[in-house]
Order: C-alpha cells, then sequence, then structure tokens
C-alpha cells in the first residue's frame, strides 16, 4: 500500500503543478498550442529534452545492452553533446531567425511545398510506427515487472502489459491534448528533477550493497569482476568489429553516427521543438547547452545499473535483456521507494509519448491540414485539429505497442534500426538545405527516396554484413552524390536566405561559446579516461 500512496501523491504532484502553471496561458492559440506561446527558459527546455530523450526504451533498452556488452554502448549518450553543441550554436540561432514553428516550414523555404509535405509525412510515420508503441511497449514492462500488475490483480502477464500500456497511453494522450506543448515541458522539468534523483539512486544503492556500506568499495568489486565491461571503446572480437552483429563497433563513431546525432538534437521536431519554443535565443541556447551536460552525466543511470547487473545476476538475462533493469530496481530498491521509482518511470515514458503526439500534431495540423484540407483554418481550428490528430495517434500507438514482443537485439537497437529508415535521408535533405545551395527541389527529393530505398534492402532485406550504422554513414555520402548529380540535371531555381522576422531576440548567450568547448573536452575526456580499461 505505500507504494502506491507514493506513487499516486507524486504523480498528482506533477499534475496539479503543471495545471496551476498554465492557468492563465492561452492555448487556444497557435504559438500558444503548439510552442508553449514561446516563453520557455533555459532550465525548462534542458529538463523537457532530457526527458523527451530518456525514456524507458533507454532504461530498459541501453541498461539491457550495457548488461550483456559493457560500456561501448556509451557513445550514443556522450557524442549527443557534440550534436547539441551545433544545435546551440549554429541551428537555433537560424531557426528562431525564421520564426519556424516545425522543421518541414524550412524545407518549403529552401525547396519546395512538396518537399516539406514528403518530410512531414515521414516525420509522422516514424513517430507512430517506431517510437510511441516501444516507448510504451518498454515502459509497461518495466512498470508490470516492478508493480507486479498481474499477481494484483490476478490476470496473465500479458493481460498486465495489454493493461498497463492502454492506461499509460491514455494518460499521456490527455496530458498532450488538452495542455500543449507548455502542459508538457513543465511535467518534464519535475519528471526530469525526479528521473535524475531516482535514477542516480539505483546505482548508488545497489553499490552500496555490495560494498557493504562503501560505494567505491562496491565499484571495485564491480570492475574486478569484469573490467573489460567497463571499456568504452573495445567490443565483441568474435563477431567482428564493424559487422552487422556487432552491438556498437567504435568506427561508427566516424561513420553514420555523428549523421544520426546531427539529425535528433539539431533537426528532429521532437527535440527541438523546444528550442523553438523558447522565450528568445539566449534561452534556447542554455537549455541545449544544459542538455548536452546532462547527456555526458546520464550514462550513470542509463549504462552503469547494467552493468552492476551483471555483477549480481551474471548470464542469467542474456536472452532477456530488457527484465534486466526492471529486475535491479526490485532487488536494490527499499520497499517503501518503489511508488516515487515508478511515478518517475511513468513520467519519462509519459513526457516522450507527449512530446512524439505534440509534435506529430504539430506538423499535421501547420503542415498538411492548414496546406491541402483547410487553407483558410483559424488558429483556434487548428489547435483543435491537433488535438484529435494526437488522440487518434495515441489510439493506434496503443493499439500495436503490445506487438513490438521481444526484439531479438533488444528494444533500443530495434528502435535505432527502424530510426535509420527516415532519419538519415531527412538529415541528408536537410543538411543540403544549409550547406549545399546547388542542390534543388527535384534533386531533395530523388536523394530522399534513394536514402529511404537503400537502407532499407541494405539493411533489412540484403542483410549485407555490415553494421547498420556504418550503412547509414555510406547512405549519407551516396544520398549527397545523388542529389548533386540531379541537380545539375535540374538546377535549382528559387532563391533562398535566411533572414531576421523579429518573432523573438536573436542575441546570443554569452557563455554559449565557452559552455561549447567545455563539452567538447569533456567527450573527448570520456574516450581517453575510459577507452583502454579492461
Amino acid at each position: 500500500m505505500v507504494q502506491f500512496i507514493s506513487f499516486f501523491v507524486f504523480t498528482a504532484f506533477v499534475a496539479a503543478y503543471s495545471s496551476w502553471k498554465l492557468r492563465k496561458d492561452k492555448l487556444s492559440t497557435q504559438d500558444g498550442y503548439f510552442l508553449g506561446g514561446r516563453s520557455l527558459t533555459g532550465i525548462v527546455i534542458a529538463g523537457s529534452l532530457l526527458l523527451t530523450n530518456i525514456s524507458t526504451e533507454h532504461l530498459v533498452g541501453m541498461n539491457g545492452d550495457a548488461y550483456k556488452h559493457g560500456g561501448i554502448i556509451i557513445a550514443w549518450e556522450v557524442t549527443s553533446a557534440l550534436a547539441l553543441v551545433a544545435a546551440a550554436l549554429y541551428f537555433a540561432p537560424r531557426y528562431l531567425k525564421m520564426g519556424l514553428t516545425t522543421i518541414p516550414e524550412f524545407l518549403e523555404k529552401r525547396f519546395d511545398g512538396l518537399t516539406r509535405t514528403i518530410i512531414a509525412f515521414l516525420l509522422i510515420i516514424s513517430f507512430v510506427s517506431t517510437l510511441l508503441p516501444i516507448v510504451l511497449y518498454s515502459g509497461a514492462i518495466s512498470i508490470e515487472q516492478i508493480f507486479d500488475i498481474s499477481g494484483l490483480l490476478g490476470i496473465t502477464q500479458n493481460e498486465g502489459l495489454w493493461l498497463t500500456v492502454v492506461t499509460v497511453g491514455c494518460i499521456g494522450a490527455v496530458y498532450a491534448i488538452f495542455g500543449g506543448l507548455k502542459m508538457v515541458a513543465y511535467t518534464d522539468t519535475i519528471n526530469g528533477f525526479g528521473l535524475l534523483i531516482a535514477g542516480i539512486s539505483i546505482p548508488v544503492m545497489a553499490l552500496w550493497n555490495i560494498g557493504d556500506g562503501h560505494i567505491f568499495e562496491g565499484l571495485r568489486l564491480v570492475f574486478e569482476k569484469a573490467p573489460e565491461k567497463f571499456n568504452v571503446i573495445s567490443n565483441e572480437v568474435s563477431v567482428g568489429e564493424g559487422s552487422r552483429d556487432a552491438i556498437m563497433p567504435f568506427g561508427v563513431l566516424f561513420t553514420g553516427l555523428i549523421i544520426n546525432q546531427l539529425y535528433f538534437w539539431t533537426m528532429h521536431q521532437s527535440i527541438i521543438q523546444r528550442a523553438l519554443g523558447a522565450v528568445n535565443l539566449k534561452e534556447a541556447q542554455k537549455g541545449l547547452l544544459y542538455t548536452g551536460l546532462l547527456k555526458i552525466l546520464v550514462p550513470l543511470i542509463i549504462v552503469l545499473p547494467g552493468i552492476i547487473a551483471f555483477y549480481y545476476f551474471n548470464e542469467t538475462f542474456y536472452d532477456q535483456k530488457e527484465l534486466v533493469y526492471p529486475s535491479l530496481v526490485k532487488k536494490v530498491l527499499p520497499f517503501w521507494m518503489t511508488g516515487f521509482f515508478v511515478a518517475v518511470l511513468m513520467g519519462a515514458i509519459l513526457s516522450t509519448f507527449n512530446s512524439a503526439l505534440n509534435s506529430a500534431a504539430t506538423i499535421f495540423s501547420l503542415g498538411i491540414y492548414k496546406r491541402y484540407v483547410n487553407k483558410s483554418a483559424s488558429e483556434k481550428r487548428l489547435v483543435k485539429m491537433g488535438k484529435t490528430t494526437s488522440a487518434l495517434l495515441a489510439i493506434f500507438a496503443i493499439g500495436i505497442a503490445p506487438f513490438i514482443a521481444h526484439a531479438p537485439r533488444g528494444l533500443y537497437q530495434l528502435l535505432q534500426q527502424l530510426n535509420g529508415i527516415f532519419f538519415i535521408p531527412m538529415a541528408t535533405v536537410i543538411l543540403a538545405g544549409f550547406f549545399l545551395p546547388k542542390v534543388s527541389a527535384k534533386g531533395a527529393k530523388v536523394g530522399l527516396l534513394f536514402g529511404l530505398i537503400f537502407y532499407v534492402v541494405t539493411n533489412f532485406i540484403l542483410q549485407v554484413n555490415l553494421h547498420y550504422v556504418h550503412l547509414w554513414g555510406i547512405e549519407f555520402v551516396l544520398n549527397i552524390g545523388v542529389m548533386l548529380l540531379v541537380s545539375r540535371w535540374s538546377p535549382r531555381v528559387n532563391t533562398f536566405s535566411i533572414t531576421d522576422i523579429g518573432v523573438v531576440d536573436v542575441t546570443q548567450w554569452k557563455y554559449a561559446k565557452g559552455f561549447s568547448i567545455f563539452l567538447v573536452l569533456a567527450t573527448l575526456a570520456v574516450y581517453v579516461l575510459l577507452g583502454h580499461i579492461g
């Protein structure tokens, strides 16, 4: 009973506080609903970005991968700081000068309306087919394992998963539908601090128990059992560096990973929408760079617990990696803290789920509905359409989430492989829009189509023996080549330049460059210090 009380108290506090903060906001306007009234500050942006990014597919998926494969997977996290530096110094100033609400808007300005529409559809499909159901499913696994929903209600585990998916999905939809971006951002900020506290408590308590009251002694014992798992460079030699069976070859840092990170942190709608909703450029840069610092520290929450789990469980869960983190939580977390932890866990699920719904609704309402269905739609009508879109997408995601089942390579790896279908082609087009002035609208569309086909054929049909992140790098180079070649035959006809339309103040944060240099050095330090262990 105690755990349920702490769960409901924290959850109710988050809902009540966020509702109180929104009591005077005008959610019927376009900017009010989709961009939080362009009033988000650095701390709110950072908290929201962290929770939008870190959800159960990280806690469950990455800790499962770390348990089996070790610290090599840290690359997904720490290299994000470099992309966030690029977002703060280059992309955010240009987005805010143009007064964008969505990334596809930029593509219409740079290329044409059809390019914008194609990207908009691909973004919505990527949300619904990959992110939303995997987040719901991985979250349901954790809540079911920790709270034992099926045991409490006397139902099967599969029924418990379905019930949890539906409940969490409905709660998330309510937040996204009725609160808009600002509600999502405020709940994210509170849950973000909760996640940091609850997440770091798991490895701390585990090491405390292992070391009989001495955390560093516990860390020493964990290290001595499997020192190779702390290495962030080496990988399984048996499968071959760079093969499709390797979990995270070090070489991918210099091929496709940097393209993926650039796309996610500088162009992905659910991420960059927080910066677009900033009160000014200073706050946007603060939020992005603070997030970069958090991403360097976050492996303490989503990698270290998995390595600690190997100390406790040995190879018990090698075939069921998604059960590792919930099992560790149940083993080390005091009974009275369980409710709070699950409340924070659900907050992480809701954050990513809400953010994806809000972003998809924004893209559909402004990029598709207003352009093709009702060109004269009022702001109130657009907000209503956004709410309807969120509801429909939530229902669809809830319906397919339980069928994710057990991904053979782990939930996080499945998510990344599926994301590659959409992320790299879209990243290529957007980067070409900024850095390759000769690329035409036709070149962009042909390159986009080529990239989609190339990755699906090589990774999923032919299953070439090359790691999928390396395929991203090859795809990126080929996409650029295709776009430039087509653009020679069909040259660009429109003109485009970035101008400040005066939506917000775009004065740079005076510490932006210094903070950025610190993040770059900190990222390099991680690999220097942990690259030769074991």
